[in-house]
């Protein structure tokens, strides 16, 4: 059995085809899977577990269908879903992880991480995560009303898409340096989203082969990375590219 990887579906009411595409992942690949982690952005925003929205919650129940079936899914915080807490845990029966963990296959020490915390270039987004991160503003963010929480987090998609139009694509990216103070720790493998850049990048590190897996972003293609008997494979919905291995090249 596989183990499966998504990341950065952003979904919500506003992205209808997305969410059914995910729901019958969930009900074709997923079930058949030994574990799916979400590597962070599963919503395009989450304004508290009490996010009365309809479609969101046809997705927390998608996935309590799965974990009912007796299919482990482990979910990690992305920049769009930080809020994510113990009553979403309860309600899909997903177990949350902290950023960046490690997860070992096979006796494999793997790390996952939603991928921001790489970009440390983009030092604007990084001051924000830093403020949003702090338990004392999550705190009191949660203790406004639904409408000024929902009317917020427009005005932050916003600034953020704006953000995203004046920067250069590269600071956006992940750092070289905070990629190699992870390989400094003896990991040699990565898997992360948040960048929507898909891809499987293979280089060496002290003298080791060392590979970062980037996962790419749902609403775009759909896309997941599976593991059995040892190799990876990043995949489209109804398409698996080959060769995608421990040995591979970038893409």
């Amino acid at each position: 059995m596989a183990e499966l990887f998504v990341s950065d579906l952003h979904l919500d009411a506003q992205s209808p085809a997305a969410n059914e595409r995910f729901l019958a992942f969930l009900k074709e690949e997923a079930a058949q899977a030994r574990v799916l982690y979400i590597l962070g952005d599963l919503f395009e925003a989450w304004i508290g577990d009490d996010d009365p929205d309809p479609a969101k919650g046809r997705i927390c129940e998608g996935l309590r269908e799965l974990t009912g079936r007796g299919v482990p899914c482990f979910v990690l915080h992305g920049n769009r879903d930080f809020l994510l807490g113990a009553q979403f845990a309860a309600r899909t029966g997903c177990r949350l992880l902290p950023d960046p963990v490690i997860a070992t296959f096979d006796e494999e020490p793997v790390l996952l991480t939603h991928g921001d915390a790489l970009c440390v270039d983009d030092h604007p987004y990084q001051e924000l995560r830093t403020t949003v991160r702090a338990p004392t503003w999550q705190r009191r963010y949660l203790k406004l009303s639904l409408h000024t929480r929902e009317m917020l987090a427009n005005q932050v998609r916003r600034g953020s898409q704006a953000h995203t139009s004046r920067t250069v694509p590269y600071v956006m990216d992940v750092n070289a340096a905070a990629v190699d103070a992870v390989w400094r720790t003896g990991v040699s493998r990565i898997i992360h989203g948040h960048t929507h850049r898909p891809g499987i990048h293979t280089s060496t590190f002290a003298g080791r082969s060392v590979q970062r897996i980037v996962l790419g972003a749902w609403y775009e293609q759909g896309s997941y990375l599976r593991r059995e008997a040892g190799r990876y494979t990043l995949c489209e919905l109804n398409y698996c590219a080959p060769g995608a291995g421990a040995s591979a090249g970038a893409r």
